[in-house]
């Protein structure tokens, strides 16, 4: 729809006057603010686990902030050896805490959601890490007007070069999207995208960092053939992807023109892509992202 023309009033320019900035002053309250809440992770598996680490790591919450449960004590020891609190009682973990991430499996999470709904308040900001279960689902299974959100985090949180995705769910205010960034991006790359987007998320950057360490490891062992030892091979591999990652986000080129940076006429690196090619790697790659967003949204479609 086009918008009316405003008559333009020319207006004479006013004095400058130096004033503090609102968005350094928002972000300090709001770092305040995050580092006085506690955070309970539902589930203690290797992704709350990779979250919890990345978040101490970045300074952003209080070891003793962190609660996380799980039915069994096989991940007890790693999260009390960092400070964090654990329990089996899910309730009492979710009444002690201000934000709940919900980070059991995809089919455990229904139980999960019967079990704490009747101790879930307006204070609570239900952040759900499950792949493929929509905001519909979790909305309908908690308490009417939950503010609730899903994320879609990755591994390398641990070592805050993570990649996370956020959306926003029906009852969510403003300050809870700012809170949710704020602590992701302490953790690494942080987008909001619509609920629409995020199975393609998963299968790129949820399930991404194991085709990366399969590509690692692939690479280590064409070292070892060629005869260098295993460990040395693992180091090149490991730092030669960290360091073309690098040059993608650093340098705005395209990952092409970085690799025909590379491919000299005639050379080595050219016979090499030759090979890739002729075994299929792009195409490999490109199905195995849409195989884990496929599963992404069969999974979404069986908790409707």
């Amino acid at each position: 729809m086009p918008f009316s023309q405003q008559p333009v009033v020319a207006q004479p320019p006013e004095e400058e006057k130096p004033v503090a900035s609102p968005t350094l002053m928002g972000d300090i309250t709001l770092k305040e603010k995050i580092s006085e809440m506690s955070l309970a992770f539902v589930g203690a598996g290797k992704m709350a686990q990779a979250m919890a680490k990345g978040f101490l790591a970045a300074g952003v919450v209080k070891a003793d902030h962190i609660t996380a449960t799980a039915p069994s004590c096989r991940s007890q020891p790693s999260l009390e050896d960092i400070g964090c609190q654990f329990t089996h009682n899910n309730k009492e973990a979710v009444e002690n805490s201000d934000i709940i991430f919900l980070s059991v499996k995809p089919h455990i999470l229904p139980g999960v959601l019967q079990e704490i709904a009747p101790v879930v308040t307006k204070r609570h900001l239900m952040v759900s890490v499950a792949a493929g279960v929509p905001l519909q689902f979790l909305e309908e299974k908690l308490p009417p007007k939950s503010r609730v959100m899903r994320v879609m985090p990755n591994t390398p949180c641990v070592v805050r070069q993570g990649a996370s995705v956020y959306v926003p769910g029906s009852h969510v205010e403003k300050e809870d999207s700012e809170i949710i960034k704020s602590l992701l991006s302490s953790l690494g790359y942080c987008s909001e995208s619509n609920e629409g987007m995020i199975s393609a998320v998963t299968g790129l950057a949820g399930s991404g960092p194991a085709y990366a360490f399969t590509a690692i490891d692939a690479l280590a062992d064409g070292g070892v053939k060629m005869g260098l030892p295993r460990e040395l091979s693992i180091k090149l591999a490991a730092q030669t992807l960290l360091g073309a990652s690098k040059m993608v986000l650093e340098t705005g080129k395209h990952p092409m023109q970085l690799k025909d940076d590379v491919c000299s006429p005639g050379g080595t690196t050219i016979y090499a892509i030759h090979k890739l090619e002729s075994g299929g790697f792009r195409n490999l790659l490109i199905d195995a992202v849409e195989g884990a967003c496929l599963r992404a949204d069969t999974i979404a479609k069986k908790a409707k």
